[in-house]
Parts: C-alpha cells; structure tokens; sequence
C-alpha cells in the first residue's frame, strides 16, 4: 500500500527555493505596489517584475498545474498546494507564479472548453501574464444563485445580444476580456438554458457603472465591478463550450477556484501563527512573558491544531482531484474545505491580533485586512451556506433510514442480537453455575 506524508526531495528544493524567494523578492511588492497586481504591467512594474518571473520560469515554478503543452509542468493540483502555501503570503506571488485568481480558473475552461481560435486569442497571453480577464457571473439580485439570473444573450443573425447588468465581475476595470454568464434558452431548466460568452471589454455596450471596494477601500475605487450589458453585441464564434453549457463549465471553473483559495488560504493562516509566536516571545505583561500565559498558549495550542487539520483535508483533497481528475468526484471534499477556510483564517487572525493589543488592531499590522479577507472567502464562489447544504446532501447519500421504529444503534435490540448470536455458550455457562 501507499502511503506517505513526505515531499519527495527535488520538489522540496523547489519549494525551499519558492520560500526564500517570496520572502525576499515578491514580498516587498506588496509594500511598494499594493492593489496592483491586475494593472497590466508597463514602466517600473514591468522592470521589476519581468525579471522575477524569468527566475520562476528557470525554476520550472511557472503555472505548474498547467500541462506542458499549456506552459505549465502538469505538476497537478497537490504540488500546486504545496506551493500555493507559500504563495498564499503575499498579493503579487500568484501573479509572479503564474497562479493567480481569477485567471487560472478562467484559462481552465478556456483550456477545457475554447476552440483553437479562442485559445489562441484568449488563452495563450493569459498564461503568458501579459494580460487578465474577469468572470461575469454573479448578479444584483440574485448573487450567486443561478436560477434567478436575468442576464439574456439573445440570437441576431450570426450574432449574439447581451442585455443585463453583472455584480461583483472582479478586476473588470483592468481585464482584457470578461467570461460573461447569460440565459440564453429561457425554456428550458435554467441548468441547461445558460450559455457562457468570452467578451472583449472594449466591445460597445459594456459599462461599468461603479468598481466596488471592499472596507478600507474608497467608494467607486475598488475592484469588483458593477456593469450594465447594454445590447452588447458579439458573434457566435465567443460562444464558450456550446450553448447551454454555462452551468456545467461553471462547476468545473469554481471547483478550482475553491480548492486554490484554501491552498493559499493555508499560507495566510500561518503567517498569522508566526506573528502570534513572535509577539508572544517578545512581549512582557504582569511579570512574565505572554509566551507563558495560559490563556495565550491556549490561542497558539488552538490555531496550530485548527490549521494542521485544514492543511491535511486540503492537501487529501488536492490528492483526491489528481487521482480521479474530476472535480466532480471531489465536489463534497472541496465544498467542505470552502466551509472550513474562513473560519480557520478568522480565528487565528483574531487570536493574533488579540495578542498584538492595540497594534492589531491598527492598520500598521495585517490582521484586520486577514479577518475582512475570511468574510470574503465566506462569500466568493458561493456562500459557505450553501456549501454546507450541499455537504450535507452528499454525506447523505451513503445512508439509508431504519426500516423499523427504533433506531440500528438501539442497544436492547443489540443486546438481544448479540445474545441470540452467543446463545450455545450462554447456555452452556448458565449450565456450569
């Protein structure tokens, strides 16, 4: 049998390598460049970080999930966790990497699903980090719940029209092109009557009403756009995967999409442990260390134990998808990780920031942008609520309601089995008293 909790050694170099190399040279952009990771790179961006990237690539670090013939090493989805521990540190890492959200989900289904010509348009220069894109799916009125999607593609011709508006369409304003998510049969189930459109942002017709931030950020200054598709018109050729195909090409999108946001989410949470550990060391209150203090002890105990459990089930989940490549084999897995991430990122960043005082709650130390971000995580590709529902559902499924009136586990109907099943030697001991 196999089974085995190491890295073999010439990834683990690799991973080494990764380590110091985030911490040395990309985290500093988050300082320097923050909340410029999707604003296409020219001038100075484009000096310091090319020459990055080129390491990564010398490396053979670039993409690994992506197979050879997309750029990538096809090293698969639990080398990409072990890395994405370490990438998940800092805002511009992915993007150094070649990793990041929302583009590796996006290229996914364009590498799944695109023709030879949209591969050729959209795919190979998203790889190639010269340009992003947005996923378009989510709405004002009805979020993420796709049965309530009022956006229509409508046939012209040759043409398709779009009409609606879009909420949340993340990294819009910077995007070279958008995956726009539209009814397009309102006859039928709205699981079969979705269609997906790739979409060039300067097509007419495309307007983004507002970009909204999250807390912290200015009005109409963030990056999750709110847009109105106002009789955008495009030919059939940005059809994506077929008519009607929407749905099944969003669950393999996000399926992605989840597990990535828990590897890095791993990275994330321990960089929150290290910072407790840190000033739990270094800082003395009522005659001793907080390192000794049984209450900030019980907050380090309790955040190791809850990271080292989510960093297994996602690592056993990453393994799980490479084995059976099919998200949808793995589907229970990766909502129960989505469910677990924001709490983990939650409490540890609190717990930290508890034994920061009142430096973590400032906006000089990390934690609260950490905290924000488990809210997010509890929202982005569907929210943690329904995720536990379809959990639920699927746990389900391996069981079966008791025939009788008492439950299986009823212990006097066990006992009298167990009785009935031991009954030659009972007799015999009765027998011998």
């Amino acid at each position: 049998m196999a089974w085995d909790f190491e890295t073999d050694p010439e990834y683990q170099r690799k991973l080494d390598w990764a380590d110091e190399f985030v911490r040395e040279e990309v985290e500093p952009l988050d300082l320097v460049w923050e909340h410029e990771q999707f604003v296409p790179l020219e001038g100075a961006r484009r000096a310091a970080i090319e020459p990055l990237k080129k390491q990564v690539r010398e490396q053979g670090l670039w993409a690994t999930h992506l197979g050879p013939d997309l750029g990538g090493q096809g090293y698969g989805q639990l080398k990409l966790a072990l890395l994405n521990e370490i990438l998940g540190r800092s805002s511009w890492a992915p993007i150094v990497f070649g990793c990041q959200a929302p583009d590796t989900g996006n290229a996914e289904i364009i590498a799944h699903y695109g023709t030879s010509e949209q591969k050729q348009r959209y795919l190979r220069p998203l790889l190639e980090g010269e340009l992003f894109s947005s996923y378009s799916m989510t709405e004002p009125q009805a979020g993420a719940d796709p049965t309530r999607f009022e956006t229509r593609a409508v046939r012209d011709g040759d043409d398709w029209i779009i009409n609606g508006w879009k909420f949340f369409s993340s990294n819009a304003k910077t995007a070279a092109f958008l995956i726009v998510m539209a009814v397009t049969n309102t006859d039928v189930s709205p699981y079969k009557g979705m269609s997906m459109f790739l979409v060039p942002t300067d097509t007419p017709g495309i307007n983004i009403e507002r970009n909204v931030g999250l807390y912290g950020e200015p009005i109409n200054g963030g990056s999750h756009a709110l847009i109105h598709y106002e009789n955008v018109r495009v030919p059939n050729e940005a059809l994506l995967g077929g008519e009607g195909q929407a749905f099944v090409i969003a669950q393999t999108r996000l399926g992605g999409g989840r597990i990535h946001h828990a590897m890095r989410t791993i990275g994330l949470a321990q960089q929150a442990i290290d910072m407790m550990c840190e000033r739990a060391l270094s800082r003395e209150t009522a005659g001793s260390r907080l390192a000794d203090k049984q209450f900030v002890q019980g907050y380090i105990a309790d955040s190791y134990a809850q990271l080292a459990q989510f960093r297994l089930f996602v690592l056993n989940t990453a393994w799980k998808i490479d084995k059976y490549n099919d998200y949808k084999k793995v589907r229970k897995d990766i909502a129960t990780a989505k469910i677990i991430m924001p709490t983990v990122l939650h409490d540890i960043a609190w717990r930290a920031m508890q034994i920061h005082g009142a430096l973590g709650t400032t906006n000089e130390m990390p934690f609260f942008r950490m905290i924000h971000g488990a809210g997010v995580m509890g929202l982005a590709d569907g929210p943690t609520e329904v995720h536990k529902g379809t959990v639920a559902k699927q746990v389900l499924r391996d069981y079966q309601p008791t025939d009788g009136m008492w439950p299986t586990q009823w212990i006097p109907a066990k006992q009298q089995a167990a009785r009935e099943k031991f009954a030659e030697f009972l007799e015999h001991e009765a027998g011998n008293l």
